[in-house]
C-alpha cells in the first residue's frame, strides 16, 4: 500500500509538472505571429477581447489558453488601447507585456507654417487614420508644428492639441514683448504675424517684414499688404491668378490697401517665429518692399527707392518672359 501510495504521489506529481511546463512552454515559446504586424486594442477593451482579437487574427493559437496564462504567469497591469507592434514571432508573454508597458505607434501630421484653416481642416479630414468630424478651427488658432496621433484617435483631440500649443506658445511668448513692438494685445500679435507669415517665406526676413509693417502701423501709414487682400477671396487658399485691380480697391474687413491698420483677424495660421518677430521686430527705417530675384524682399526707407527696386523687379520679371 505504500510503495502504491508513493508511485501514486510520484504520477500525479510527473503530471503537474508536466501540466506547468506545458503552460510555461506556451507562454514564453514563439507564436504564430509570421512577420511584424501591427495590432490595434480598442479603445475601452478588456484583456477578454483584445485576447478573442488575437485569435480571431491568428496572432495567438487560442484566446482561452492564452488568458489562462496571463492568469498565472501575466502581471496584474491594465493593458493599453492603442496600435502596437507585435514582432514576428512574439509569444504570448511578449504580446501581454507590449500591451502592458510597450509603446503606442504614433503617427506624424504636419501642419505648415502659414498654412489657413481651411487647409487644416482638409488635412485633418484627409487622415484616413483619424476618426470624427471637425469643423474648420477659427483662423489663427492652430499652431504649425509636427504632431503625433495614435490610429483612431479623434480629429477633435488631434485639433485641440493644435490649439491648445498656439494658446501655450502666445502664452510662453507674449511676456517677451519689446519696445519696438506697436501690439496691444496677443490676438493682435497672431494678426500682424500671420500677415508677416504670408509676406515671406524666408525665414531670416521675418524680423525686417515686422520692423516694416511696424513702422507703418505706428506712424498711421496703410499696410497695404497683398494677401490681405486675397483672404477675403479665397480664405487662405492659392488665388491661381494675378489681382484684380476691383479687388484692390475692394472694402471689407481684411483688405488693408483699403482700410487702416490691422484686418479683423489672421489671415493664416503663423508660426512660433512670426510670433516672435512682431513681440520683437528688427529695428528698421524701412517702410517699402517688393520682391527680389533671390525669393526674398528689396526693402526701402522711402517711395524713390522703393519705385527703383520695383523698377529693377519689373526688368527681372521682363526677361524672364513674365511680363
Amino acid at each position: 500500500m505504500f510503495r502504491a501510495g508513493c508511485a501514486l504521489l510520484a504520477l500525479l506529481l510527473a503530471v503537474a509538472l508536466a501540466a506547468a511546463a506545458w503552460l510555461a512552454f506556451g507562454w514564453y515559446s514563439s507564436g504564430p505571429v509570421e512577420e511584424d504586424v501591427a495590432f490595434i486594442v480598442p479603445s475601452g477593451s478588456t484583456l477578454t477581447s483584445a485576447a478573442q482579437k488575437l485569435e480571431e487574427e491568428g496572432h495567438i493559437h487560442s484566446a482561452d489558453a492564452f488568458l489562462l496564462r496571463a492568469k498565472i504567469f501575466g502581471g496584474s497591469d491594465p493593458i493599453k488601447a492603442g496600435e502596437f507592434m507585435l514582432p514576428a514571432g512574439a509569444s504570448p508573454s511578449q504580446i501581454l507585456d507590449t500591451f502592458q508597458h510597450g509603446d503606442v505607434i504614433r503617427r506624424m501630421i504636419t501642419i505648415p507654417e502659414g498654412m489657413p484653416s481651411v487647409l487644416v481642416h482638409e488635412a485633418l479630414m484627409a487622415e484616413q487614420l483619424l476618426t470624427g468630424e471637425v469643423e474648420v478651427p477659427a483662423e489663427g488658432s492652430v499652431l504649425p508644428n509636427t504632431y503625433d496621433f495614435g490610429r483612431g484617435e479623434s480629429r477633435a483631440a488631434v485639433l485641440a492639441r493644435m490649439q491648445a500649443a498656439m494658446d501655450e506658445a502666445l502664452a510662453e511668448l507674449w511676456p517677451t514683448k519689446g519696445p519696438r513692438s506697436v501690439v496691444d494685445t496677443p490676438e493682435e500679435a497672431v494678426i500682424l504675424a500671420s500677415i508677416v507669415e504670408k509676406e515671406t517665406g524666408v525665414p531670416g526676413e521675418r524680423g525686417m517684414v515686422a520692423g516694416l509693417y511696424s513702422n507703418r502701423l505706428r506712424i498711421g501709414m496703410r499696410l497695404e499688404a497683398d494677401p490681405t487682400i486675397i483672404y477675403p477671396i479665397t480664405r487662405g487658399r492659392p488665388l491661381g491668378r494675378r489681382i484684380r485691380r476691383s479687388e484692390i480697391d475692394a472694402v471689407n474687413d481684411y483688405n488693408t490697401y483699403s482700410m487702416d491698420g490691422l484686418p479683423r483677424g489672421p489671415i493664416t495660421n503663423p508660426g512660433r517665429e512670426a510670433i516672435a518677430a512682431v513681440l520683437n521686430p528688427d529695428e528698421t527705417d524701412a517702410l517699402f518692399m517688393v520682391a527680389d530675384d533671390s525669393g526674398g524682399h528689396a526693402f526701402a526707407e522711402t517711395y524713390a527707392e522703393h519705385q527703383a527696386n520695383v523698377e529693377r523687379w519689373y526688368e527681372i520679371r521682363r526677361q524672364r518672359g513674365e511680363m
